[in-house]
Parts: C-alpha cells; sequence; structure tokens
C-alpha cells in the first residue's frame, strides 16, 4: 500500500497527456491544468490517452523526480466529474494503482471536519 505523510496532497490530471512529455512539461501541466505549484512537494499524476500508462511528479528537495508505469493489459480508472483537475487521497491512488475503480468502491460513513 502507498504510504505518503499525511502533509503531501495528491492532484490528479483528469485531462489525457502526451506521454511523451517529460519533468518540464508536465511541471508547466500542473501549473496550468492543474492549478498547482509543482515545487509544493505534491504528486502531480497524468496519464495517457489509451489509459495504460501514468506518471507521477514531484519535487524531491533539489530537483523533480518522475515515476512512470505502463500496464501491459488494461487501464488505468481515474476519476471523472467534468473538471480538468481534481484532489485525491493517497489511498485513493493506491487503489488507482492497484487497478481499482474508484466508482465501484462503497464507502462508509465516517466523520469529516468541514
Amino acid at each position: 500500500m502507498l504510504r505518503l505523510p499525511p502533509s503531501v496532497r495528491v492532484f490528479v490530471c483528469l485531462v489525457p497527456v502526451d506521454m511523451r512529455r517529460s519533468f518540464d512539461g508536465l511541471a508547466s501541466l500542473a501549473e496550468q491544468v492543474v492549478g498547482e505549484n509543482p515545487l509544493s512537494g505534491h504528486l502531480f499524476v497524468f496519464r495517457g490517452r489509451r489509459g495504460d500508462r501514468v506518471k507521477i511528479l514531484y519535487w524531491d528537495r533539489d530537483g523533480y523526480a518522475l515515476w512512470y508505469k505502463r500496464l501491459e493489459s488494461g487501464v488505468f480508472r481515474f476519476p471523472v466529474d467534468g473538471s480538468n483537475a481534481q484532489e485525491i487521497s493517497a489511498a485513493d491512488l493506491g487503489l488507482i494503482l492497484e487497478g481499482i475503480d474508484l466508482r465501484s468502491v462503497k464507502r462508509q460513513k465516517r466523520f469529516w471536519l468541514p
């Protein structure tokens, strides 16, 4: 399971991305599409048009780091809400990377501080 410090936020770009983009191109998308600072240390998740590839960009103290995964079969199921970007929990990111469709997950009611 994916373990991140509670201070790290996860932003998913819901617009399909050209997977040839590297550090600077993805950082630019983090600013323009997601609307967040790519130097913040948060995770920025990007999915290819076919859905079988995902890249995660983050700032690691002294430079960008990039994590990349390609599936041999199947696709990554990102949340859909009509916007260009969405913030998700680290747990939800772990589920997506494990191949679980978040639309099929039933969540139990929990206390939520507004």
